[in-house]
């Protein structure tokens, strides 16, 4: 599902040209339907030019085995390997990710079945659910998602936990007033490198996400994101409404925080994937609550293909993964952040302070580039001029 959260207290969103391959979210770049292993994919940008591109959006830049965009020049034994994991190792992924998926689908259709869903704010789910139904969707949720994470390569994920500071220093000067008796956090704050993340989210503790509103329509989909208590947003469109979804994320920010029970929200408030090196500016609208706040880092470390999803296509990438025999992934969980009354008064140096924090913790550069940036980013490397770049991120 589409988490890339704007922030929340700012304009309407625009027309987001970026998608995920699951299709949950819409953050790919233009079409790509250039085949698999074309050589030389940026023959039409000049070396120099390719530089200057990397330089100034080193956040999005590839730099695995399969080159820009996915489509470098590989040697002869890397393509037999790709033929044979095509023929072979992908139609099994595939035939065992649709069988889990669509096992989690029958549970959430009977668990549903004769249960009315919550709607506020032109919002459905099935949050609201309690007793055995909602253990049943929680649990069996979280065991396929890892589930299909193993099927998809990552047999093992290294998950490391930070602790507190026994000597009471904070990681920043507004952080520092922590309470006598330790709070639940409202939201997990997470860097966002790959569609993955959301699959690992889900099978570690199941939280609500923030969706396209078409993602409800979805087949199998449709069904899992309100079982998931999804905030829908309609991204197409500049309507008023989206002051009212702004509304319903500090509402369920504030109540995952009162009550265990209530579902905790999952916000990725870089509002984009990058290539796991960097640490984009965090959007304000996750901090609008002023409660604690879960940081968690992901990092996905690779030999020949990179499961970042960057710049690259959303069916190539998919592609790519599949071939891939193993794939890795490591999770740094932070203490709960408690702000200061500063913070509180604050987002925006709420959001500057976390995010300080979790760049230092896992080794990530901060970048003052984003999605409009990216889109240009992958607007050059496909040939596209410049100007009409900015003249649509204008419009």
């Amino acid at each position: 599902m589409e988490t890339e959260l704007k922030d929340l207290n700012s304009n309407p969103p625009e027309l987001d040209s970026s998608a995920d391959p699951d299709p949950v979210h819409d953050e790919a770049s233009a079409k790509d339907d250039r085949p698999l292993l074309k050589p030389d994919p940026t023959s039409h940008v000049s070396s120099g030019h390719l530089e200057d591109l990397e330089k100034k959006f080193a956040a999005f830049v590839r730099y695995d085995a399969y080159g820009i965009m996915g489509r470098g020049e590989l040697p002869t034994r890397e393509k037999l390997l790709l033929g044979l994991a095509l023929v072979t190792l992908v139609p099994i992924r595939v035939a065992m990710c649709f069988a889990l998926l669509f096992t989690y689908y029958l549970i959430c259709r009977i668990c549903t079945l004769f249960y009315p869903p919550n709607r506020e704010e032109e919002q459905e789910h099935y949050a609201n659910m309690a007793g055995l139904r909602r253990a049943l969707i929680i649990q069996s949720g979280r065991s396929i998602s890892r589930l299909i994470l193993f099927v998809l390569g990552f047999y093992w994920i290294s998950e490391t936990y930070r602790f507190p500071n026994t000597d009471d220093k904070p990681a920043t000067e507004a952080g520092k007033d922590q309470p006598k008796e330790m709070e639940a956090p409202g939201v997990i704050i997470s860097n966002h490198v790959s569609y993955l993340d959301i699959l690992y989210h889900m099978s570690s503790s199941f939280p609500s996400f923030v969706a396209k509103r078409s993602v409800a329509r979805l087949p199998l989909i449709g069904l899992i994101s309100k079982c998931l208590g999804c905030v829908y947003v309609q991204r197409e469109s500049k309507s008023s409404d989206f002051k009212g979804v702004s509304g319903v994320v500090t509402e369920r920010i504030q109540e995952a925080h009162r009550n265990k029970s209530a579902p905790i929200m999952m916000l990725f408030p870089e509002g984009t994937t990058t290539n796991g090196d960097f640490l984009l500016p965090f959007k304000t609208g996750s901090f609008l609550a002023s409660v604690p706040v879960l940081p968690v880092i992901l990092r996905y470390p690779y030999q020949r293909f990179s499961p970042a999803w960057d710049s690259i296509s959303g069916v190539r990438h998919v592609i790519l993964l599949l071939c891939q025999f193993v794939n890795y992934m490591e999770v740094t969980r932070l203490p709960v952040y408690y702000p200061s009354q500063q913070e509180k008064d604050d987002p925006k140096l709420y959001a500057n302070n976390v995010r300080r924090l979790m760049a230092g913790e896992g080794n990530l550069i901060l970048s003052d580039i984003g999605l409009a940036e990216k889109r240009i980013y992958h607007s050059s490397l496909n040939g596209n001029s410049l100007p009409s770049v900015l003249h649509q991120k204008d419009d």
